[in-house]
């Protein structure tokens, strides 16, 4: 293993990688020359040995405080990968049942044609609430009792199970809600202590407050003028009455990056973490769903979790193709569309993951038993991956012999 210490005009870099692995440290290097990148940590593990660990810049915009290897930030909807995996593990538990009805453990959901939905399209984003036409209540997201409240009242925008749009924050409500009828606990502690503790992985649901020192604010994206937007932005500002338009904007004055954000059990996007624990995270899924003797998922679950479930051309709140899993992003190629540098996710073609909005990004490759981790404080233009996260991609594949990613995922 060896140490990485290098110097660059946009601070400091520090972690360690295996023989071998150079070209990973060289792409994270370059995010920081060439890419913009701020502050950022990095880290992949295959078979659940490290072979990359990196972290580097500043915590903040002034560039006065440097990031450190237990620097935390909003890692956005990379939670609803966590979210989704206790739901699937409280399915092996046997409290819940995919194509069992909602109402089965929370009763109040079957309202307003929501009767006949299933736990399966709350999971993959078929359920048909990916946002409330009424306006929430000044400070909605913090309040999860009123959140999930809302949701079993609201009719959904189409019939549960027949399409699908990005549930881009109430995923953490619909499937948190259910998270905590069918295990008694908060979807937080049930989170810290059926997945996070037994992994050793920082990764919180609901951050204490000891720990909001550590974490790094994030920096939002400055598109320069005239530059063009994904269609999902252009439908928050001509269509207010969209799927796109109410997910992100009918949020209650929402601040994400506020101490009181930080502590709320915000699944759909709240999430405090870094890139070492989401390997750690990734690091069962990548290897049938058990490590050290402890069993996450059970491996029929977890291949069933992991295919698609639901894919559209044209994602009622994306608005670009997805493909999904149960709670988990599969491989996305929208190269070709006008904006799909940032819409897309390009790895190998058994990976499976999730996306944090401005380029987070956790995955597992059952393929190569690699967990792969990468968060950062400077995100870019869209929701999805922008070229920092999928350079660091295409340098781990490249190191692990791939060499053509043309058919939508990286092959050898």
């Amino acid at each position: 293993m060896k140490n990485i210490e290098i110097s660059t005009q946009e601070g400091d870099i520090s972690g360690y990688c295996a023989e071998g692995f150079e070209p990973v440290v060289d792409a994270f290097v370059t995010n920081f020359e060439q890419r913009q990148e701020l502050g950022a940590s990095c880290s992949l593990r295959i078979d659940n040995e490290v072979k990359v660990h990196l972290w580097g810049g500043y915590k903040d915009k002034e560039q006065t405080t440097p990031w450190q290897q237990d620097t935390m930030s909003l890692v956005f909807s990379c939670t609803k990968a966590m979210v989704a995996l206790c739901a699937l593990r409280l399915i092996d538990q046997g409290k819940l049942k995919l194509d069992e009805p909602v109402s089965t453990y929370w009763p109040e959901f079957a309202q307003n044609g929501k009767e006949s939905a299933t736990v399966r399209m709350i999971l993959n984003h078929s359920v048909g609430l990916p946002a409330l036409r009424e306006l929430v209540k000044e400070g909605a997201y913090l309040d999860f009792d009123y959140m999930a409240h809302r949701l079993a009242e609201e009719a959904p925008f189409w019939p549960p199970g027949s399409q699908m749009g990005y549930h881009l924050m109430t995923y953490g409500w619909t499937v948190g809600e259910l998270v905590r009828r069918a295990s008694g606990m908060s979807l937080g502690e049930y989170f810290k202590t059926e997945i996070a503790n037994p992994l050793d992985a920082e990764f919180y649901i609901g951050t204490p407050e000891s720990e909001h020192h550590r974490i790094a604010k994030m920096n939002q994206p400055r598109p320069k003028p005239g530059a063009p937007v994904t269609d999902f932005v252009k439908a928050l500002f001509s269509e207010p009455n969209s799927c796109s338009s109410l997910a992100w904007l009918n949020n209650g004055k929402h601040r994400s990056d506020s101490p009181a954000a930080y502590s709320a059990e915000i699944g759909g996007g709240g999430g405090i973490s870094n890139a070492e624990a989401l390997a750690k995270l990734y690091t069962p899924l990548a290897n049938g769903g058990e490590l050290n003797g402890y069993r996450v998922i059970s491996e029929s679950l977890l291949n069933k979790a992991r295919q698609v479930s639901m894919a559209t051309g044209n994602d009622n709140t994306l608005r670009m193709p997805t493909r999904f899993g149960l709670g988990f992003m599969c491989t996305m190629d929208n190269r070709y569309r006008e904006m799909g540098h940032v819409e897309s996710f390009i790895a190998g073609e058994q990976a499976f993951g999730h996306v944090g909005a401005g380029g987070h990004i956790g995955f597992a490759d059952p393929a190569e038993k690699l967990a792969f981790g990468y968060t950062m404080n400077r995100m870019g233009a869209g929701l999805m991956l922008n070229e920092r996260g999928q350079a660091l991609i295409d340098a781990t594949y490249k190191v692990l012999g791939y060499s053509n990613s043309n058919a939508g995922y990286w092959a050898k």
